[in-house]
């Protein structure tokens, strides 16, 4: 095996390693806090306005990927060559 690909193994093998302990402390955080306090029951009031915050992300993106397509559907996205008339019109 050469030098390049056990590199590409050791930065697969730390990445891995690393998504790993991110993955257990977001567990035992998660774990942590539903002890806290009240646990997860005196999270109810806020639940309404988490639902509706996500809904309105949810929204936004969809809007704004609709208007990326939509642009780029229509022409909106090409490239202005400025030596060229526009389309339609007629000799100088």
């Amino acid at each position: 095996m050469s030098s390049g690909a056990r590199k590409h193994w050791a930065v697969i093998g730390l990445g891995l390693a690393g998504f790993s302990g991110f993955a257990g402390f977001v567990t035992w955080a998660f774990w942590a806090t539903s002890k806290m306090g009240g646990g997860w029951h005196s999270l109810a009031p806020i639940w309404p306005f988490v639902v509706g915050g996500l809904i309105a992300v949810g929204l936004l993106t969809g809007a704004l990927m609709w208007l990326v397509f939509y642009s780029a559907d229509h022409g909106y996205d090409d490239p202005v060559d400025v030596d060229e008339p526009p389309a339609g019109a007629g000799p100088p």
